[in-house]
């Protein structure tokens, strides 16, 4: 019995450990007005996060990308859609496979922060790239 429950209370830290070591990590790339441009600053970050995770494989890659409203609908989906083009090569050129990468572009839909003022179009003008602890 005592070494059932000291298995069970090895088992419950180690999951624990686990749990915290691999935390989801989120990164967000800013981009100008109507631009799909990564600026070096930008793409330091991107390595600097791909540094922190010790094994990819244990995470799932997912990258949203996001534009204000200004330009119409159907140019902000095309847009989104360079977005996280950019980000995603980025990525393949670390060495990270396309295929490890979920890509959703929102485009002017869904934003986060209001579209009503200058400062929330420039926040919205953006691509989260998400590291995701996978459940192992």
């Amino acid at each position: 019995m005592k070494t059932r429950a000291l298995l069970l209370l090895l088992l419950l830290i180690s999951g624990f450990a686990f749990a915290q070591k691999h935390k989801a990590i989120r990164v967000s790339i800013y981009f100008g007005g109507g631009s799909y441009y990564i600026d070096t600053e930008q793409k330091e970050n991107i390595v600097k996060v791909i540094k922190q995770i010790k094994d990819l494989n244990k995470y799932q890659i997912s990258i949203t990308s996001h534009t204000d409203n200004i330009g119409g609908k159907e140019y902000n989906e095309w847009l989104s859609k360079m977005r996280s083009e950019a980000v995603l090569k980025q990525l393949i050129e670390r060495q990270i496979k396309k295929e490890k990468v979920l890509i959703k572009d929102f485009g002017q839909n869904n934003p986060m922060y209001t579209n009503d003022s200058h400062n929330g179009r420039i926040r919205n003008r953006r691509v989260d790239l998400l590291f995701s602890p996978l459940n192992m």
